[in-house]
């Protein structure tokens, strides 16, 4: 049950998502989950359209600097989604953590220090990963002839389509357990874990987050 004084910082790291609002409202869903009940005062909200990449990434996110400073200020706990949206870069989260300044990833909200840093370790892994595989599939893309950093219907669309494809499919297969588990009364965070109990993965083949499983209720619905 949260209690005490909070500051809320939601990040997109592309202008498109910040103007949609997509992923934003999936990280404040999130967090006022987190919130609801105990005894709590939500100081300020902070939202952020910029890259996470890089240890001085501070630098190039004015709202994250301005939120760490209001955490000072009122001596209040920075609360985020989830830790990737603070970065992917150990050297960064180390030095937020050694900063003085707390914060809780709602996500996990029960993390020690220590799986923090592993956590860290592994999103910056994943982060080299992604970039790999983007690099990838640009020359690939490339060598079928698409038009490199052309955002037109030719290049875009069916890769679109392919993906909603098969997020609509992934979530169509799990309709029946999530009906099943809403019919008993779960609440999301209870789904949640016996979604990972059962050994259910996740469409990414890990373990379920409360927003992962958002998203595919959003396309079953």
């Amino acid at each position: 049950m949260a209690n005490g004084k909070f500051v809320t910082y939601y990040r997109v790291s592309t202008q498109k998502q910040g103007q949609s609002g997509l992923g934003l409202e999936a990280q404040e869903q999130a967090v006022l989950n987190y919130l609801n009940g105990g005894e709590w005062e939500l100081i300020q909200k902070f939202v952020e359209v910029e890259t996470g990449k890089g240890s001085d990434a501070l630098d190039r996110r004015p709202q994250l600097k301005a939120a760490l400073e209001m955490c000072k200020k009122q001596k209040a706990t920075l609360l985020i989604a989830v830790l990737d949206r603070l970065g992917r870069n150990v050297h960064f989260i180390s030095g937020l953590m050694e900063s003085g300044i707390d914060f809780v990833s709602v996500e996990s909200p029960n993390d020690s220090p220590f799986m923090l840093h592993v956590k860290a370790a592994v999103a910056e892994e994943e982060g080299r990963k992604i970039s790999a595989r983007t690099k990838a599939a640009l020359q690939a893309a490339k060598v079928r002839g698409a038009v490199l950093g052309k955002a037109g219907a030719a290049n875009l669309k069916p890769n679109i389509e392919a993906r909603k494809q098969a997020a609509d499919a992934f979530a169509g297969k799990l309709k029946g357990n999530i009906e099943g588990m809403k019919a008993r009364g779960l609440t999301q965070r209870a789904m949640v874990a016996e979604m990972n109990m059962l050994g259910i993965k996740s469409a990414k083949g890990g373990e379920w987050s409360l927003i992962q499983l958002q998203r595919v209720m959003n396309r079953v619905v």
